[in-house]
């Protein structure tokens, strides 16, 4: 095998816009089938990328048709664990958009699945292999900016109540799905895992959500550093941090968003100098397939693996309760033994993306 087959299951935004357009960018993955319940997202873009398109209700026969190798699953959180535990045990490999589900006891029951099955699973962290972030992760850990000190950071859209993030509660809201950038990103930053969660969250009453549509996160990690977030569904546009060292201070903006326009960039203040890094615009969605496909086809465990997941959903499981609660959730000490490292900085060069007024059967995030 020199390509690994994928199936997408799930043909929403992210998949018709970055996905399968992205892939074609790699050199050892292919698109070889679309998994949706929509008959007109199955004829078009069946017919767009000459693939084969299976109904939901066809799924088992599809991992079993010898026809794929891997899935993408891109569907709701709280649909992951139905499609991504049995591919598992079909011994399927599984790239799973993040957050990996609604719940803990699902991402635990897809971890599982992948240690039973020996299979390959990664959560889709396209940040890991992006060369901006990546280098901001790896320079803060190895001290280039001194003892780290706090962490805040912003990341908000006007999403509109009609698409499917906007009626599916607190899992399909803004924190499991925006505020996984931040808090990914601090923990990776610091190299460390919080120990403690608080958060506040306030509803717009002129929004028809059912959840938190603004929600600020504070996060206590040890030796004396804290981090803050906030993730809204309400606001304008917005996506930055500041990082803040003894030696030196980065804000970077962007940072988290994907597109062939966007150049990560992060501007670092030393000593009353600032210095400006830019990097050029990459293709995100098929760095992160890139690298998943070859630790298939060279057998290693990809680093954004099911405990990276695990990590996040902790705390994600914790702002849940804090909001519920209006208490602060106290979480077990926990560290990773693996980071991302600088070789998993990709540069494949960005992907024709639809525009939304061409997404076939989507009800578009932004009005």
């Amino acid at each position: 095998m020199t390509k690994v087959r994928y199936a997408v299951v799930g043909g929403g935004q992210i998949s018709q816009q970055a996905f399968m357009p992205g892939i074609g960018k790699t050199d050892n993955s292919q698109l070889a089938a679309l998994v949706t319940g929509d008959p007109v997202k199955a004829e078009k873009l069946a017919a767009a990328y000459g693939i084969k398109a299976w109904h939901y209700d066809q799924y088992e026969d599809l991992l079993a048709s010898g026809e794929i190798d891997a899935v993408y699953v891109a569907t709701p959180n709280f649909l992951h664990r139905q499609y991504a535990e049995p591919a598992l045990q079909a011994g399927i490999h599984v790239l799973l958009e993040k957050p990996m589900a609604s719940s803990l006891e699902d991402a635990q029951a897809i971890v599982a699945a992948q240690k039973a099955s020996g299979a390959k699973m990664m959560v889709a962290y396209r940040l890991h292999h992006e060369p901006g972030n990546v280098e901001m992760f790896t320079r803060a850990r190895q001290g280039d900016f001194g003892l780290l000190r706090s962490f805040s950071a912003s990341f908000t859209q006007d999403v509109r109540e009609a698409n499917s993030r906007g009626h599916n509660g607190y899992w399909g809201g803004p924190v499991p799905d925006m505020g996984t950038y931040p808090l990914n990103a601090v923990r990776n930053l610091f190299g460390a895992e919080p120990i403690a969660v608080h958060a506040v969250g306030s509803s717009d009453p002129a929004r028809g959500f059912n959840f938190d549509d603004t929600v600020a996160v504070t996060l206590t990690f040890p030796d004396q550093r804290v981090a803050q977030f906030v993730a809204s569904y309400a606001t304008a546009s917005s996506e930055n941090f500041t990082l803040v060292g003894t030696k030196a201070t980065i804000h970077a903006s962007p940072c988290f968003m994907f597109g062939p326009d966007i150049a990560v960039t992060y501007v670092e203040t030393r000593d009353g100098n600032a210095e400006t890094h830019r990097f050029d615009p990459v293709e995100q969605f098929g760095n992160e397939t890139q690298y998943f496909s070859a630790c298939i086809l060279e057998d290693l465990t990809p680093e954004a693996d099911g405990e990276e997941g695990l990590m996040d959903m902790r705390v994600l499981a914790a702002v849940e309760e804090s909001l519920k609660t209006g208490k602060t959730v106290l979480l077990d000490p926990a560290d990773r033994d693996r980071r991302v490292s600088a070789d998993q900085a990709l540069h494949l060069p960005p992907a024709d993306e639809p525009g939304e007024d061409a997404l076939i059967s989507v009800i578009p995030q932004s009005p």
